[in-house]
């Protein structure tokens, strides 16, 4: 099962982290070429990037919205990356925030876990406002191949508050959100008591993060929000469980802060990029690592 391959990679590095890689063109080094003119240029950055999150991270998280508007070619490379993290060892997370009905979700659930064509990706996030019949043909499929399914229930932006925190009979659109979902994580549960069927939970809500855990004792969460959006470490896994291993229950994830460290973007040579990024890949992991077990 996914969730017992994402908590299987969490263990074998000792940290929660989920590397992201977000492709802004005006932030990709220029040895890698001119990422706003060329995809060649975010093809080679991307496979670097994932080739040095291997060694940090078990999982990887591309963000296809910024890959899309290359056209064919972005998708391409895309599916590369995510066929390259795979092959590397690492979970993928395919954050493309689907949300749609009937047979439209049925095809993005086909392009997201199916194989080539497809992205062959092992995870998707999904967006649920159009209710539990669009996440159905995800969790379907994802039962049929063993893949996750995250939703988004307290995403980490400041907007989040604009419809998530609205008054539902008592409670907040999040809450009643996640007691949706809360009937469907056995579905995807595996062997570790964990389920694929994740709750996207902002870092930058832990006091709601934690209010979510009670709802959705066994689902993993996706925490977005860690480092360069402000939250810190303990904020990020504020959502997980102690457990005698430490704190588990999800991934947290950072992007723009190990993809784009200072010092980065006008690094004189391959080597010295490196070097930059390897080092803040080792410090978020580390720096997760001793939440997780404070």
């Amino acid at each position: 099962m996914f969730a017992d391959r994402l908590i299987e990679a969490v263990r074998a590095k000792q940290t929660p982290l989920c590397v992201g890689l977000d492709p802004f063109a005006e932030k990709i080094p220029a040895l890698f070429g001119d990422a706003r003119e060329e995809i060649a240029a975010i093809e080679r950055f991307g496979e670097a990037v994932v080739s040095l999150a291997a060694q940090h991270a078990g999982v990887f998280k591309p963000q296809l919205g910024l890959f899309e508007p290359y056209g064919p070619d972005g998708v391409r490379v895309a599916q590369e990356i995510v066929s390259e993290a795979r092959a590397l060892g690492m979970v993928v997370i395919l954050d493309a925030k689907r949300g749609d009905i009937g047979t439209t979700a049925e095809g993005y659930a086909r392009a997201s876990f199916g194989q080539a064509p497809g992205f062959d990706a092992d995870c998707v996030t999904v967006n649920p406002y159009l209710g539990a019949d669009s996440i159905e043909p995800f969790l379907a499929r994802a039962e049929r191949d063993a893949k996750g399914v995250a939703v988004l229930v307290r995403t980490s932006n400041p907007g989040a508050r604009d419809l998530q925190d609205l008054d539902c009979s008592g409670a907040p659109l999040w809450r009643r959100t996640a007691e949706m979902l809360a009937a469907q994580t056995g579905r995807l549960k595996g062997r570790s008591g964990w389920s694929g069927l994740m709750a996207v939970a902002g870092a930058t809500y832990p006091e709601e993060a934690r209010a979510l855990r009670q709802t959705l004792p066994d689902a993993l969460f996706l925490v977005p929000g860690y480092g360069a959006q402000g939250a810190s470490a303990a904020d990020a896994v504020a959502g997980f469980t102690m457990t005698p291993r430490g704190r588990e229950g999800g991934v947290v994830n950072s992007s723009r802060g190990v993809t784009y460290p200072q010092g980065a973007q006008h690094a004189a040579t391959l080597d010295a990029w490196r070097e930059i990024v390897s080092t803040a890949m080792a410090g978020a992991a580390a720096e997760l690592r001793a939440a997780c077990n404070a």
